[in-house]
């Protein structure tokens, strides 16, 4: 199981290299000013990264728990990002209609459009932070 060292560093680097991504694409993709949308990506990264750190901790316990380790298969790895997604577009959809002054339908279009990319670049990220930094094998206790 990853230390709580690592997963404050793993939220921190996920957190700041989606935000340099999705801040330009999001303002080009929704033609809404830079600002906005960044504002709107730093609000959404500081929920993001507290979301972060209780989920993938929740996610490694209950794993521990049914399979003994916290080794993520390729069908383990999409599930987590599709839950981790689905819990941050339910916490961030009012947030987003409230700051940019647009209905909860609009909203939740662009949640959605921002839970896609962050979906796949999760996938590609953790699959990268598993590879750059490895999961600790068990001690014996």
């Amino acid at each position: 199981m990853r230390t709580n060292r690592d997963r404050i560093r793993h939220a921190i680097w996920f957190e700041i290299l989606g935000l340099a991504l999705v801040t330009p694409l999001g303002a080009l993709a929704f033609a809404m000013p830079l600002h906005d949308i960044g504002i709107i990506g730093a609000l959404s990264a500081t929920v993001a990264m507290a979301w972060n750190y209780i989920y993938n901790y929740g996610f490694d316990r209950l794993m521990l728990r049914w399979r003994g380790h916290t080794e993520k298969t390729l069908l383990l790895r999409v599930l987590h990002a599709v839950l981790f997604e689905l819990g941050l577009l339910i916490a961030l959809m009012p947030l987003i209609a409230w700051y940019l002054g647009i209905s909860l339908w609009q909203a939740l279009l662009m949640d959605v459009a921002f839970a896609l990319f962050y979906m796949v670049y999760a996938f590609v990220f953790n699959l990268a932070y598993d590879r750059i930094f490895p999961i600790p094998a068990p001690t014996a206790a």
